[in-house]
């Protein structure tokens, strides 16, 4: 089954063609720049073979065509016609209370996704512009929505639940709903496997570091409790998120600097994070660098930002009674010796013991623990796009 992977930003498409259920990638890319100058396709063969193609692409709807006119292209193409797409799975960041696992699209379906939107308006209607398109290009074709806060929908309310009138939570539905659900619930899965135990009985730390950051308390295949929350800003430290935040540094900050809302919001998401902190940049790579040089406001970003994920690392341990597997993934998670030695670094009494030298790997799966650590500590390269082609296949197959 040849199932197509859409990951709609807002001037972005990201996507992968996948026969399942072998995971074969055929061909995957990028649409950048969407309704801007200088926008353009970047299309990758598996045998190799890339292209970049420069357009004007106004909108979503052309990305898509863009992106189908090269995958049956003559020289760059790897099917011969659209009839070879079996189904279309869509990466949505947002599914609220609504959506506790992935779906079938309907008129429905898209209608509670529209009314998801206020809980992610920067995320879930560019998602639900791939959706529009796909419909109109591909109406034949089954579509399947797979939600970034579905995995999540397993935390108990007293995890999930914030401290104010419970009234607001009736309301708007004001919780704690996490994100990077199919990337924690792939390296989870995934770790099990590799150890060659039973996912369902183990007690599961992941850490997803990348620009966007988060972590995830995995019980007996379950999430009990996630670090971001009502939006993606809670947390850990980000690239240009705040993360944890007092509320009353954000009003504090609004009436000493006199600015609105939007720009406090902008503040915490785009301004802040190891960008505000190091004052070099949002890039791991970049601020680990000039502390090597001997920065000091990189080293105490990079302090900060590990002192972080040790805080909740040792709050999930608590809340599991215990604790198994640690999984680093993501950008930072896949590559940084530094981070990963950092955060392991004097947790010997909680079993968990790092060995440096096995440490050495960049963006590959691997062992990395001592062997005298009671606790496993690992390395896996995510594959959300993998978890989005299963869903996809399996609801498919049902709908079929």
């Amino acid at each position: 089954m040849k199932i197509i992977v859409l990951n709609c930003g807002s001037s972005s498409i990201k996507y992968q063609l996948i026969d399942m259920p072998d995971g074969k990638v055929y061909a995957k890319g990028i649409v950048e720049k969407i309704g801007l100058h200088g926008s353009f396709i970047r299309n990758t063969r598996e045998d190799g073979d890339q292209v970049t193609l420069e357009g004007d692409i106004i909108d979503h709807q052309l990305g898509i065509e863009y992106i189908l006119g090269v995958l049956i292209s003559e020289k760059h193409g790897c099917i011969k016609d659209f009839t070879e797409i079996d189904a279309v799975g869509h990466r949505v960041v947002h599914g609220g209370e609504t959506f506790y696992s992935s779906v079938l699209i309907t008129k429905d379906v898209i209608k509670k996704l529209e009314e998801c939107s206020d809980l992610a308006p920067l995320h879930n209607p560019p998602n639900l512009k791939g959706i529009y398109a796909m419909l109109e290009l591909l109406p034949d074709v089954v579509q399947v929505g797979v939600f970034d806060t579905a995995f999540h929908q397993t935390m108990p309310a007293y995890s999930f639940m914030y401290a104010i009138p419970y009234s607001l939570y009736k309301k708007y539905s004001i919780r704690r709903y996490g994100f990077h659900g199919t990337s924690h619930q792939y390296i989870s899965q995934r770790a099990c496997e590799i150890l060659g135990v039973d996912f369902k009985l183990q007690k599961i730390i992941t850490c997803h570091l990348g620009n966007g950051a988060s972590m995830a308390a995995i019980k007996n295949g379950k999430s009990v409790d996630t670090s971001m929350g009502l939006t993606p800003v809670e947390g850990l430290i980000m690239g240009t998120r705040s993360g944890d935040l007092d509320l009353g540094v954000l009003t504090y900050v609004m009436q000493k600097e006199e600015i609105r809302i939007s720009t406090a919001n902008t503040l915490i998401n785009k301004f802040s994070g190891m960008l505000g902190v190091s004052g070099i940049s949002s890039d791991m790579r970049e601020i680990e660098q000039a502390a090597n040089e001997g920065d000091d406001r990189a080293t105490l970003a990079i302090e900060m930002y590990s002192y972080r994920i040790r805080k909740y690392i040792g709050a999930y341990i608590a809340a599991m009674g215990g604790l198994d597997i640690l999984v680093f993934a993501g950008g930072v998670g896949e590559n940084s010796t530094t981070i990963r030695n950092a955060v392991c670094k004097n947790f010997d009494f909680f079993g968990i013991k790092i060995d440096k030298k096995k440490n050495n790997v960049k963006g590959k799966e691997a062992v990395i623990n001592s062997t005298d650590s009671k606790v496993k500590i690992m390395v896996v390269p995510t594959n959300e796009e993998l978890v989005i082609a299963r869903d996809t296949m399996l609801i498919a197959k049902d709908k079929k």
